[in-house]
């Protein structure tokens, strides 16, 4: 123990020597003095490095090994670090402990990489560590080297490669190594393996490869078989076939399971390289002895078998009869239900084992069934996850008959793990599928409804790509109240996922399911967004409670405001942005309209967000949290961008009062030193003028005028459906209108007395109605003309003029006749009443309710000394055609003279 120290206490002692002899002098003149030396003391890189790799603590010695790159890297220190500090480095290395070995294979590996030493210098100093390290007792320090070695084998040449490390791999190989030594030999045989040419690959490594096949233990054997693939591409298909085939099908019939995976796995992964003939003859017929003896064994092999059918199926499909591709899809059908035709599990935990030794009985181990229930449902899994390899492997159009059943098992299966992986490959099997998309939308819709988290979260990040292959299948464009299709069920499924999203505390999954609802646009309507959509951001915008998601909220409701039509309705979202959160109470929400606003810069025009939301965000400069000033602060600089003068000038000098202002009666210490680095960025932006812009036109110039050009196209577009509204509006009036003309035309068609139409197309209408002889003891009545527009008076004022005709009803035509012995129940004083517009009808009433009851016709003798007064045809209301009450026309006989008024007969009587 005393000569170890000894030797060490002399080791230091000649390192202080050299860091004396080698350094400036700096008044230390003994060895003793050298030994007081500390870290504190000045000294170079170097020198501190070798005093702390000497007799520094490990963490310090650590902390060297780490900054050797770094020392390497330096040009000056170069020569002097490899000189000294790589040597004590090796040197410390033997006796290191892990962590120290760790950051060592880390130091090794970069300064190969980073070339900071001569490929000589490297395999004579850092390679040699390496490969002494690799047989470390230390398993976790023996594999970080290995790992190390087979990273600096892609790097080194290969003569260095031939000389170096060849040698010692085959040597590692033999027999009489140990068991880590043959696993080192296995992977670094299987790296070097692509380094050489085929006949030394068949010389020198060959032969060590096939002992390592048959060696006695199962690992080495293992491992050796899983290094088959790269040997046999550095022999060749000719050498493979003869050498490495033979070996590979040994292995696949292995006695233990560790072995017959990695046969298949190799099985897999050596396909691209042999031809059909040996795929025909060879390898499918031992794949389908690999599965079946899966399925028979229900073994550690069923779940790889089900991991790697995708591909296996994949790489053979050329070689494949029709009977031999149904035979794979009828196993991975079994692999998909196994585990669910029966609970093997509950007739094995009742059945006793009896112990004769100790005459008693004991329930049997549940481990080793809850192993295989974990097996089956990780077969399960795995199938799940191979669903879109095979669904390519059969084909879109043989998806019905062979798979979709298998795919509805797979989303209704019991266990979660299984619901989550078919749901994660859900839109790559909707993209396959193409058309025929929409034989599962069911499917789909009972993904949404699931009630684990795990498993919407499949969904819910796919759901923009599943949307867009149902969009494009050309089965639903758009989802509109009066359509029904894939979309119509499975979109409100998507909105009502969100009830079980917000129960989580996943707030990345609510954030994910915020920002995919802004795909929504592309195939809903404008109304379903407004009413369904808009509604779940605003409030997910108010309520929920990690900032993200609020964020993530007021993204997706901008970008779908911009697809709603209607100016109310999106003025109406706005102002609620406006009132909800920059006049809010709570301080967190006002806070929030910041992030609101800087959302608003990104999607929308300049022109709109200086015209909406400017002026309502410099408001919150006077704000009483000082948070929200100093989230103000961050965005002023954006807000200068805006600008254009000379039409901003008001905008502009409203920012400046706003800085100013806060420069002065700011008192809060962030809120200044917020304040003073916008106010360093506003001074180094130029605004613009709006001349200048028409020249020269930028690229974010050209995405504003492309923003604000769709905003107005979307004005132009709501003025457009607002004009073809109102005009339709207005012929469906019109044609209410004459429909019900035409039905009361129709009704009273039948008591009319004026003669219609005659079928030769003479309109009777418009000719002389004839009166009747006169009657006896009046004067020959002359033919009196009815005029012609009785019978084309307005049917939309025929209501009107009913309801202001009072009761006892009297005929439209004038009546002068007032003897009361000739009409009873008639009033005594004769009246003049004028004729306004009716319909046909009325008038044919008037004139067979006149002619029942003795009252002459127009035109008789009874009427002589009266004349038709024009007949108006103004609406109600129109003072065109009323009378005056006050002057009352002259009346005109037949014969064209004036008739003397009432009171002038009676004068005259």
């Amino acid at each position: 123990m005393s000569s170890s120290v000894d030797a060490t206490s002399t080791s230091l002692a000649e390192d202080l020597q050299d860091l004396q002899l080698d350094r400036p002098a700096k008044g230390l003149k003994s060895v003793e003095e050298l030994e007081k030396l500390t870290v504190d003391e000045h000294l170079s890189d170097i020198e501190r490095s070798v005093y702390l790799l000497s007799s520094g603590q490990e963490v310090q010695r650590i902390s060297v090994i780490h900054n050797l790159p770094d020392l390497l890297r330096d040009t000056e220190s170069h020569d002097e670090c490899m000189r000294r500090v790589v040597p004590k480095v090796r040197e410390v290395l033997h006796l290191a402990q892990t962590d120290m070995q760790l950051a060592a294979t880390s130091a090794f590996l970069q300064i190969l990489q980073k070339n900071l030493v001569p490929i000589q210098n490297y395999s004579q100093t850092f390679l040699q560590t390496i490969l002494n390290s690799v047989d470390s007792k230390d398993p976790d320090v023996a594999s970080a080297w290995l790992d190390t070695l087979l990273d600096v084998i892609d790097l080194l040449p290969k003569e260095v490669i031939k000389k170096e490390i060849l040698g010692s791999a085959i040597s590692k190989g033999q027999l009489a190594q140990s068991v880590q030594s043959r696993l080192a030999c296995c992977r670094i045989l299987g790296k070097i393996s692509t380094k050489f040419e085929p006949f030394v690959i068949k010389k020198e490594i060959l032969p060590v490869v096939q002992s390592l096949c048959q060696d006695v233990d199962y690992e080495v054997r293992g491992c050796m078989c899983r290094q088959l693939d790269c040997v046999a591409r550095g022999l060749g298909l000719e050498a493979t076939k003869s050498a490495i085939l033979p070996e590979l099908v040994e292995l696949t019939n292995d006695e233990e399971c560790h072995v017959r995976i990695a046969g298949l796995e190799t099985v897999v992964n050596i396909l691209s390289l042999l031809d059909a003939e040996t795929c025909g003859t060879t390898i499918i017929p031992l794949v389908c002895k690999i599965c079946q003896q899966a399925v028979q064994a229900e073994d550690a092999t069923l779940p790889v078998v089900a991991t790697q059918l995708g591909k296996l199926c994949h790489g053979i499909a050329d070689n494949l009869t029709d009977e031999q591709k149904q035979w794979f899809i009828d196993f991975y059908k079994k692999l998909c239900h196994v585990g669910l035709e029966k609970n093997k599990a509950s007739s094995r935990v009742t059945t006793p084992v009896i112990d004769k030794d100790r005459g008693g009985s004991k329930e049997s181990d549940l481990t080793d069934i809850f192993e295989l229930e974990d097996k089956l449902v990780e077969c399960r899994k795995n199938s799940a996850f191979n669903f879109p390899a095979m669904v390519l492997f059969c084909g879109a159009k043989q998806f019905k008959p062979d798979l979709h059943v298998t795919f509805t098992h797979l989303c209704k299966d019991p266990h979660f793990m299984v619901r989550k992986t078919i749901s994660g490959g859900f839109h790559e099997v909707c993209k396959l599928l193409g058309n025929s998309a929409n034989l599962i939308q069911s499917d789909l819709v009972a993904l949404l409804k699931d009630e684990s988290i795990e498993v919407l979260k499949g969904v819910v990040s796919n759901m923009p790509a599943i949307l867009d292959c149902y969009m494009s299948s050309g089965s639903n464009h758009t989802v509109s109240e009066s359509k029904s299709g894939p979309l119509s069920d499975i979109i409100p499924a998507f909105l009502a996922s969100e009830n079980a999203v917000f129960t989580s505390n996943n707030w990345r999954l609510q954030e994910m399911l915020m920002n995919n609802l802004s795909c929504l646009n592309k195939c809903y309507s404008s109304e379903n967004i407004y009413n369904k959509v808009i509604p779940i951001l605003r409030q997910k915008l108010l309520k929920a409670r990690a900032l993200p998601v609020k964020v993530a909220a007021a993204r997706s409701l901008l970008k779908l405001t911009r697809k709603v039509k209607k100016r109310e309705q999106r003025d109406e979202i706005f102002h609620g942005l406006i009132h909800e959160f920059c006049h809010a109470r709570k301080c967190y929400l006002r806070n929030v309209f910041v992030d609101i606003c800087r959302i608003v810069i990104e999607l929308y025009s300049k022109k709109f967000f200086k015209e909406t939301f400017y002026e309502y965000l410099l408001e919150l400069h006077t704000d009483s949290v000082p948070n929200i000033r100093l989230n103000l602060c961050s965005i002023l600089p954006d807000l200068k961008r805006l600008l254009i003068l000379p039409t901003d000038r008001g905008l502009l000098q409203q920012l400046d009062a706003c800085v100013r202002k806060l420069l002065v009666a700011e008192k809060d210490k962030d809120v200044t030193d917020g304040v003073q680095s916008a106010l360093e960025e506003l001074d180094k932006i130029h605004i613009p003028m709006q001349s200048m812009t028409r020249r020269n036109l930028f690229e974010q110039d050209l995405e504003d005028q492309k923003k604000e050009e769709e905003e107005k196209l979307l004005l132009d577009n709501e003025e457009k459906e607002m004009k073809k509204e109102e005009e339709a509006a207005e012929k469906k009036k019109g044609d209410k209108r004459n429909l019900v003309s035409a039905k009361k035309g129709s009704e009273n068609g039948s008591s009319s007395k004026i003669p219609g139409p005659r079928k030769d197309g003479k309109d009777l209408s418009k000719t002389k109605i004839v009166s009747p002889a006169p009657t006896p003891g009046k004067s020959p009545g002359n033919k009196v003309q009815v005029n012609s527009n009785i019978s084309k008076a307005s049917t939309g004022d025929s209501n009107i003029n009913k309801k202001r005709v009072s009761s006892p009803k009297l005929s439209r035509l004038p009546l002068y006749n007032s003897n009361p012995n000739l009409h009873p129940g008639r009033p005594s004083s004769p009246s003049l009443i004028p004729i306004k517009a009716s319909t046909t009808s009325s008038t044919n009433k008037t004139i067979k309710a006149t002619r029942g009851s003795g009252i002459p016709a127009p035109g008789s003798a009874g009427t002589r000394r009266a004349s038709v007064p024009t007949i108006s045809t103004s609406r109600r209301g129109s003072l065109s055609g009323q009378l005056p009450t006050e002057v009352t026309p002259k009346a005109k006989g037949s014969n064209g003279a004036l008739t003397p008024s009432i009171k002038e007969r009676k004068k005259s009587r």
